[in-house]
């Protein structure tokens, strides 16, 4: 799928790696449909890459209906809102994991679901989901984060499966720890056990690479994190106690204090 002329419906423009997203596939050509639910963070972006703009709460199920709606004939949809969403899911109020759960997995399923059917009907298009290593691997403290990524990279994968031959492909790209966004940059707190980072620009090298060869899962993290994540992934056991003689404790605890103080 050729990003440069194509119609580009991003998610989660306003926080995280949402910027840099938007900043890349306007430099490769693409048209913008940004959406968000502050229009005082949405409209310089959308004036600044000459993009429609949609106000839509992705948490909820009409605002995300009327997206779709509005935002027919889009050629690429890159679904990137997320909440962040960890600590000890018994702190989490019913509203909050609803909350959590509608952004994170509903919502960019029933994006894709809505607007499936246009690209199919055209023969071409591509569907690209931004998840997390977390939908590979778990960790502690990220119990409710952990079961939106795994939804969203298991719905990705088969959902490929279900498009195969219509011209309509299906991604998931996963980052690992990205310097200067996210909760770790906000609070300053050091990645656990010292693992690397990487930056946005190369999560926006993971996304084009997706859509332009489809390629069913790309994992944009330092070599080392990617082997650790797919042990983790097969051995969880052994993982769990790796990464508390890692320090990951301490780390987390810190973030997930961060995040209580906003909730």
């Amino acid at each position: 799928m050729d990003i440069a002329g194509a119609t580009v419906l991003l998610t989660g423009v306003t926080g995280g790696i949402g910027g840099a997203l938007a900043a890349g596939m306007s430099e490769r050509g693409a048209r913008l449909v940004l959406t968000g639910r502050r229009r005082e963070a949405l409209e310089p972006l959308a004036e600044r890459y000459g993009a429609r703009m949609v106000l839509a709460d992705l948490a909820d199920p009409d605002d995300v209906a009327r997206l779709a709606g509005e935002a027919v004939g889009t050629d690429i949809l890159i679904a990137n809102a997320a909440l962040p969403s960890s600590g000890d899911v018994l702190d989490y109020t019913p509203e909050q994991i609803d909350r959590a759960l509608a952004v994170n997995l509903r919502a960019p399923v029933m994006l894709a679901r809505q607007l499936a059917p246009g690209m199919t009907a055209a023969g071409r298009g591509h569907i690209c989901f931004v998840g997390s290593l977390s939908g590979v691997a778990a960790t502690r403290s990220s119990s409710l984060y952990n079961a939106t990524k795994f939804g969203l990279r298991g719905f990705s994968l088969a959902f490929r499966q279900d498009l195969h031959g219509t011209g309509v492909g299906v991604s998931i790209v996963q980052p690992g720890f990205v310097r200067g966004v996210g909760m770790f940059a906000n609070t300053g707190s050091a990645t656990p056990g010292g693992v690397r980072t990487v930056s946005p620009e190369q999560v926006v090298k993971g996304v084009a690479r997706a859509i332009t060869r489809n390629v069913a899962e790309v994992n944009v993290a330092p070599p080392e994190l990617r082997l650790l994540t797919r042990i983790a992934s097969q051995f969880p056991g052994f993982a769990e106690r790796v990464q508390r003689r890692a320090g990951a404790g301490p780390a987390t605890d810190t973030i997930v204090a961060a995040q209580r103080s906003s909730r």
